[in-house]
């Protein structure tokens, strides 16, 4: 490579990244780390990793990571957090200088595949058997793209809904779709001006939060690996008329906030969200409870091996880094740090993490629920389906002729991505 274009690169990798900064937040006590690769590093070596982590979040990462490097002392991990991670790949891969590991969410597999970023696992005795053995079933989905395995699995996350205790009473909570909407029918007509769910997709073009209730009636997918279109589908009309009817008993508007408020006041005994909305729903001081039901998207964080290891022969520390970041032990002690939902099967049966009433009901929901398609096709599927929902919701189309429109406009689409 001459001088001017290596001089080019750096320009633009200055320009396209920073250094991840440390958050404020509890660091983690230092891990135990899994045994010693089989060919250990006779030299310093140093894998170089890019992700997505901030906050308190990256605080507890990072102290993971400082655990792995003092058991294996020939080996540093220096992390860093692209601002435009696509573009910087994209650039920095072809010229030998991007990472060794790339930490990002499950539904970019296909795109980094497709351009030749990463390398499948399975050439690295990763296989199907060691991932279902290890990881919950819809982490193991969504790292599988055209048969092959492209990523480990660390974090899950999804939405669940999480009720109001007091609003809710001595109700019974419902255990199917069927159920929640006939109580939401009995609930409006009791209290007429509060609603049983709030849901930021309902009424809104948002495909992702109105997933529960379409996959619940056994879509399996928007749309497959290999461009088939599951919309217009007696299941996805099944739940289109399903929102149609809660429609008839639910406010005009919602919204994150309008939902967030609304469950503070008690003008809805529930609220459709994930996660992330835990902290300020304990600022307002709710006593609140987390139910599972229908099948939430589960988005998934992971870790990809790139072409660069390989290049440079780190392929094999750097994947024992990754197995030991996605373990089980690793992943329980951040869980109780950092209130993820742990990927790992057994970490969450870790007593004290399944002594959380947050993780242990979010990973109930996310058990059951459909990961974040990974192919290229799936940025075909947002706005069609959450357009459709729109007019269901809104009754200006009949939940058949606006998910069969949605089905035209995704597949024409994916033809021209063919």
């Amino acid at each position: 490579m001459n001088a001017m274009k290596r001089a080019l690169i750096a320009m633009f990798l200055a320009a396209a990244m920073m250094l991840a900064a440390c958050g404020g937040g509890q660091s983690v006590q230092p891990t135990t780390a899994p045994a010693q690769p089989t060919t250990a590093p006779a030299q310093q070596v140093t894998i170089r990793i890019w992700h997505q982590w901030d906050g308190a979040y990256l605080t507890a990462i990072e102290q993971a990571f400082r655990d792995y490097e003092a058991s294996h002392p020939n080996v540093k991990i220096d992390l860093s957090k692209p601002e435009d991670v696509s573009n910087a790949l994209n650039v920095a891969i072809p010229a030998g200088e991007g990472p060794d590991i790339i930490g990002w969410a499950n539904d970019q597999i296909g795109q980094q595949a497709l351009v030749g970023n990463i390398v499948a696992l399975n050439d690295y005795s990763i296989t199907e058997d060691f991932l279902r053995s290890t990881y919950e079933p819809a982490a193991v989905k969504g790292v599988i793209w055209q048969d092959k395995i492209w990523a480990l699995p660390e974090t899950q996350e999804g939405i669940a809904l999480i009720y109001n205790k007091k609003v809710i009473g001595d109700m019974k909570l419902p255990a199917t779709l069927d159920e929640l909407l006939q109580m939401a029918k009995d609930f409006r007509a009791a209290n007429p001006d509060k609603t049983l769910v709030c849901n930021q997709g309902f009424g809104g073009s948002d495909a992702y939060h109105v997933a529960p209730i379409y996959f619940g009636y056994g879509v399996p997918s928007y749309v497959d690996d290999e461009g088939k279109v599951y919309v217009n589908s007696p299941e996805m009309i099944k739940g289109g008329e399903w929102l149609a009817e809660m429609s008839k008993v639910s406010f005009s508007e919602q919204s994150y906030d309008i939902c967030k408020a609304a469950l503070a006041e008690g003008k809805a005994a529930m609220w459709w969200t994930g996660p992330w909305a835990i902290a300020g729903i304990e600022q307002d001081g709710v006593d609140y409870g987390i139910l599972p039901l229908g099948k939430p998207f589960v988005g998934i964080k992971t870790l990809m091996l790139t072409r660069n290891a390989v290049e440079r022969g780190n392929a094999e520390v750097a994947l024992d880094i990754m197995k030991y970041f996605t373990s089980a032990e690793v992943q329980a002690k951040l869980a109780l740090t950092n209130k993820t939902v742990p990927a790992a099967t057994t970490a969450l049966k870790n007593p004290e993490v399944a002594a959380l009433p947050t993780l242990a009901g979010f990973g109930a929901s996310l058990n059951a629920g459909v990961p974040m398609a990974n192919t290229p096709f799936a940025a075909a599927q947002w706005g069609p389906v959450g357009d459709a929902s729109v007019a269901i919701w809104t009754g200006t189309q009949s939940p058949a002729d606006a998910l069969a429109a949605a089905a035209q406009a995704i597949e024409a689409a994916i033809m021209q991505m063919k």
